[in-house]
């Protein structure tokens, strides 16, 4: 494990209690980041001072400009966001109702141009890292039965590289992690990445290592087991 050094660093973590927030989120802070946690229960999470934990329901837009309205205040500043809030869903392409659609549009896309947009008028003036999750699906080539995924995490994709090229200026970067299969328990003979893995690149993403990319899609795959 590379140490990093963040210290004086404000990290948003969205889906802090998730499965990819929570380690992302205790692998930061242990590096000396300051976290702004933000979850739709904030009551699941244990952050410690001088880091705090937000309530937001990050695919409502009030909720997200308020949230970060809060964050400003907190801290003054934000100086990178990772966005963890995503979903799976898998059915038949001739079965995706509209509806269907629209979720996993509003939690895999939505969610992350709502927070890369807030997050980034905090980092005017001063710049900053925005690192969004996205899929192999998404990075590379869609899957059947996977139509509303496939399409968000595509989408990810392009929204990290607009954002990258419009606001490199302002010294803003824009990345996005692509993962297979997250391999979240140890030990598993599947193939895919696991969890702490996909830590690590997010938390060198955020460290001064990482300024020299931007727009960039890291495919975190793993290797066959």
């Amino acid at each position: 494990m590379r140490a990093h050094n963040l210290g004086d660093t404000v990290v948003v973590v969205t889906g802090a209690s998730g499965r990819l927030g929570g380690p992302v989120m205790q692998r930061l802070a242990a590096e000396g980041a300051t976290i702004a946690a933000v979850d739709r229960d904030p009551s699941r999470l244990s952050v410690h001072a001088p880091g705090r934990a937000f309530q937001a329901d990050v695919t409502q837009e009030a909720d997200v400009v308020g949230c970060f309205q809060q964050i400003g205040e907190a801290f003054g500043r934000v100086d990178a966001l990772v966005h963890t809030v995503g979903m799976w869903e898998g059915r038949p392409f001739l079965e995706t109702a509209l509806e269907d659609w629209d979720r996993v549009m509003r939690v895999n896309l939505t969610s992350a141009l709502l927070c890369f947009r807030e997050a980034a008028r905090l980092m005017q003036g001063r710049g900053g890292r925005l690192i969004g999750i996205a899929s192999g699906q998404g990075a590379d080539r869609g899957r059947g039965r996977q139509g509303a995924y496939s399409a968000s995490k595509a989408g990810v994709v392009r929204l990290v590289e607009a954002v990258a090229d419009e606001l490199a200026g302002d010294g803003i970067t824009a990345h996005a992690v692509a993962p297979s299969t997250i391999l979240f328990e140890e030990g598993s003979d599947q193939q895919g990445v696991p969890v702490l893995d996909l830590v690590e690149l997010v938390v060198y993403l955020c460290s001064p290592a990482g300024a020299s990319l931007n727009g960039a899609t890291l495919r975190a795959y793993g290797t066959a087991r």
